[in-house]
């Protein structure tokens, strides 16, 4: 079975022509032989979860030989970002100050996706508690792009992307911050969907900034994405901000023809700093879904210049929150080398964190402080929700917007990694769908001369991904 989808993986195990146990076999058997520094170095996986994955697969096809119904993700192959709780694995956030911590317990999202029947393979490596738009800041190595290997593939769900582009998952989980999931995505080929916030449960995530934090996956086609976010969505009780809000029929609705649905197109997308090779195919994807009896609708969301600044105060102020509890007293790295508490906590997290996620710290540290709190972080909140407006005034007169998704094909490992500020522009078209809260997609639309891919972003209103996934697919049927 060559780039298996979730529905030819279902379908071939019910059938009887192959079974799940086999199909865990041959993804261990790949990431074997290519994943690590003797095959491709693609560096992907960080922890194999065997005897979780067998006993599954064990399961999956005693129902298929039964005859039994299957579930919806029967004998997938997934891999689950190293941000999120699984018990039996470790859960580093690709830290080393959580080197050898195993969580007791799983996440919603880990937990709906086993009960759905999919075969959980391991973990997944990713930039420093998911900080970093390379996956060059993991403390476990960076990730390589499957599709170019001198290439990033993207942050900071790197791992996850190139699991999926590398044939070593049938789906994988990321999480998205400001641009995690759809960045990578784009820049490894394949479709990474950003839920609306608050629709797929966060509970067991290792956060980074939770008003933004997102769980969301990553397939080979707009399909599995939307039979993945079936699986995933829905009200948690454990999770204080995920909407009770009723699921839709993501699957159902790509049946829906896309003619009649208003396309926007925000100029500000569209400006200096744009690759042209991306300008090009953009622009091919927006005539594509003209000629599919798409309306095209120019807008504005002229805030969107403030989106970049505005993200990485805030980003930054709940980073320094969140990462206040790891001190070396309950869980991971505690340093030996102390003699007093004091010097312990210090010791601990400058041992533990690398430089990125210590910049961030700091950087959320002094906008939170008493003297810049107004200047810098209730400001950052007052522009988010200008942001916001321009979304919500945009949507009155179109259905689904359409942007490029990166500004350059993915770049070359070791690039940027010097240039902190170079690397965060390169998220200048993912932030503000993030602090907006909407939902958000990104999808193959072609390549460069060099052979690298490229993304298209398409976004919806607040809770809307059946239309945003209608959309989605027609960009995808187009190429």
């Amino acid at each position: 079975m060559t780039e298996p989808t979730i529905d030819s993986v279902r379908s071939a195990i019910a059938a009887g022509t192959t079974t799940a146990t086999a199909l865990a076999d041959a993804h261990y058997a790949r990431i074997a032989a290519e994943d690590g520094p003797e095959g491709k170095g693609i560096n992907s996986y960080l922890a194999l979860t065997r005897d979780r994955a067998y006993a599954q697969a064990s399961r999956i096809d005693a129902l298929a030989a039964a005859g039994q119904p299957l579930p919806p993700l029967a004998g997938v192959p997934v891999g689950i970002k190293d941000v999120l709780a699984m018990t039996g694995a470790p859960a580093t956030a690709g830290s080393l100050i959580l080197k050898g911590y195993r969580p007791p317990y799983d996440a919603t999202a880990v937990t709906r996706l086993e009960a759905a029947g999919a075969i959980l393979l391991g973990k997944l490596n990713c930039d420093e508690f998911a900080m970093g738009s390379s996956n060059e800041n993991s403390a476990y190595g960076p990730v390589r792009n499957p599709r170019a290997l001198d290439r990033v593939p993207g942050g900071s769900s790197g791992g996850s992307a190139a699991a999926v582009a590398a044939d070593f998952a049938v789906a994988t989980l990321g999480t998205d911050t400001g641009g995690s999931i759809r960045q990578p995505a784009a820049f490894c080929g394949v479709v990474g969907l950003l839920p609306t916030y608050g629709r797929v449960s966060r509970y067991g995530l290792i956060a980074f900034a939770s008003s933004l934090d997102r769980v969301g996956p990553f397939t080979r086609t707009v399909r599995d994405a939307a039979t993945m976010l079936h699986v995933l969505a829905g009200q948690d009780t454990f999770d204080a901000t995920s909407a009770d809000r009723p699921v839709g029929d993501y699957v159902g609705a790509l049946e829906r023809p896309v003619e009649g649905l208003r396309i926007g197109v925000p100029a500000e997308y569209f400006e200096e700093g744009l690759d042209p090779e991306i300008r090009a195919a953009i622009d091919r994807s927006i005539e594509q879904l003209k000629e599919k009896g798409c309306t095209i609708v120019p807008v504005s969301l002229p805030h969107t210049k403030y989106a970049i600044p505005t993200y990485y105060v805030i980003a930054t102020a709940e980073a320094s929150s969140n990462l206040s509890r790891f001190d070396g007293v309950r869980f991971g790295l505690r340093s030996t080398e102390a003699n007093t508490l004091s010097n312990m906590f210090k010791k601990t997290r400058d041992e533990g964190f690398g430089p990125e996620v210590k910049r961030r710290i700091l950087l959320g540290t002094y906008s939170l402080s008493a003297g810049y709190y107004d200047a810098y972080y209730a400001k950052a909140q007052q522009v988010r929700t200008l942001l916001t407006r321009d979304f919500l005034k945009a949507f009155d007169v179109c259905d689904v917007l359409v942007t490029p998704m990166t500004p350059t094909p993915p770049f070359k490992l070791g690039e940027k990694t010097d240039d902190p500020v170079a690397m965060y522009l390169a998220d200048v078209y993912s932030v503000s769908a993030s602090l907006a809260g909407i939902c958000g997609i990104s999808v193959p639309c072609g390549t460069t001369r060099e052979g690298l891919p490229i993304g298209v972003q398409l976004m919806a209103r607040h809770f809307d991904e059946t239309t945003l996934f209608r959309a989605a697919q027609a960009v995808e049927q187009a190429q």
